[in-house]
């Protein structure tokens, strides 16, 4: 896409492309998301950038009618599985607030130099810059959503110091923290009412799909669904860096996001919940592309045109669901009764975290893959290398082929994994997906909403 072509989205306040780039106005020090309701400025004074953080890094602040921050990520990094793409992943993560930026090399194989080269060429910023755009975007949630004191904000959002949190709070916002709290005209109490949480995405979401399969693979005391079709909630516990959490995700949206309440034990926690339950709704797809590439076969296309929006889920806790998938549900509901850990509060049918790898290595039935996760054998965080991955589980004894391409779909996020081949028989007799590539998982979904509407 070359920067005509943006500028014509930017012409037309396409919201497809927005998180795909941003522009930033000249003459008003100003970067924004393709579809701002604003006047578009004229092309002389636009400039284009891969990244929020690049245009802040070149000195623009957010545009507080679009609220750039918010946008939706792009779909290409769940796509890429090379050292950028598994980067960005990483950083979502809060790999770099955790560990660094030498831990972020580290965990990718490449030299600290080498990372930092690799983004500011693809992604005009580095990952410190990406991380800082990261902090600054959830301390503005934090600050427009909660009445906790601005120290704590600060360091809750990943800022070493308070004039660092200030400092980056002023040059992207062109406010002060308390001036961008004082936007939202009241004062929120932090405490039991949780954060409220918009979780944004482009296009049309087939929420119901989403939700039917939530229901079916639910287990108890670590996560539910509950209300009626239509405006059910999804709840379940969270295992973090620093402690658990507690989120709950409604199906009924008023606009291009699920509303979301989370309850944390630890503040620092909130960049990567957030970044983990996007990935387990599949929010930063690109449903206009997929819908491009699958309706051109014949087969898929009435079933493109039936679900408009169908989603690939992944997975909050990618070792949880590894273990789940190998164990079964029966299994997996007896692990979480003998060696879950009780929350220190419970809620309400909430009451347990899934067991931890490492205390289930000795465990006769998943004891297998419990170890290979637990000694790092076999990886399965944002940056793993889904080639590998995969191939170490296969040499898990006792894992299927079948339940090894499960987990590379739903605990790697990997939207192109081909469908096995007895789910189009009925359907695509002589299945063959290779046209469908990037997006063969979304054909997986499209092909059991199908098998599942024909069974009684």
């Amino acid at each position: 896409m070359d920067d005509d072509s943006r500028y014509e989205a930017v012409s037309s306040r396409d919201a497809r492309f927005d998180g795909e780039f941003f522009f930033a106005v000249e003459t008003t020090g100003i970067y924004c998301r393709p579809s701002c309701p604003a006047v578009t400025p004229k092309r002389a004074n636009v400039r284009f950038f891969p990244t929020a953080a690049a245009a802040q890094g070149h000195g623009y602040r957010a545009c507080r009618r679009c609220r750039p921050d918010a946008v939706p990520g792009s779909a290409e990094w769940n796509v890429r599985a090379d050292v950028v793409g598994r980067a960005v992943r990483m950083i979502g993560d809060g790999v770099v607030d955790r560990e660094g930026v030498p831990g972020l090399a580290r965990r990718l194989g490449y030299s600290a130099r080498q990372v930092q080269r690799q983004l500011n060429a693809e992604l005009g910023a580095g990952p410190v810059a990406l991380a800082r755009a990261q902090r600054s975007h959830t301390a503005r949630v934090l600050l427009q959503t909660t009445g906790l004191p601005v120290t704590e904000i600060a360091f809750a959002s990943g800022f070493a110091s308070v004039r660092q949190f200030n400092d980056t709070i002023r040059r992207i916002y062109a406010r002060t923290p308390t001036e961008l709290r004082a936007e939202t005209g009241t004062r929120r109490a932090a405490g039991r009412a949780g954060i409220p949480l918009r979780l944004a995405h482009r296009g049309p979401y087939a929420t119901s799909e989403v939700f039917d399969l939530l229901a079916r693979e639910a287990m108890d005391r670590i996560e539910e669904v509950v209300g009626a079709v239509g405006a059910r909630t999804y709840r379940r516990t969270l295992r973090l860096p620093y402690g658990s959490g507690v989120v709950a995700v409604d199906e009924r949206s008023a606009g291009p996001w699920l509303d979301a309440r989370l309850h944390l034990t630890d503040l620092r926690d909130l960049t990567t919940a957030v970044q983990r339950l996007r990935r387990l709704f599949d929010l930063d797809a690109d449903p206009y592309a997929v819908a491009e590439r699958l309706s051109a076969d014949p087969v898929l296309a009435p079933l493109v045109a039936a679900r408009p929006g169908l989603r690939s889920p992944g997975t909050a806790d990618p070792e949880e669901f590894a273990l789940r998938a190998f164990a079964g549900p029966e299994e997996s509901a007896r692990l979480v009764e003998a060696h879950g850990k009780l929350l220190d509060q419970p809620c309400g049918g909430l009451t347990h975290l899934f067991p931890e790898a490492a205390a289930l290595a000795d465990h006769p039935v998943v004891g297998p893959l419990a170890a290979a996760l637990a000694d790092g054998d076999v990886r399965l965080d944002p940056g793993a290398d889904r080639d590998d991955a995969e191939r170490v589980l296969r040499s898990v004894p006792g894992l299927a082929p079948r339940t090894a391409a499960l987990i590379r779909m739903r605990a790697l996020g990997d939207p192109d994994v081909a469908p096995e081949p007895d789910l189009g028989k009925e359907t695509a007799p002589g299945l063959d997906g290779d046209a469908w590539r990037p997006w063969r998982s979304y054909a997986v979904r499209h092909l059991e909403a199908a098998r599942d509407a024909r069974r009684p």
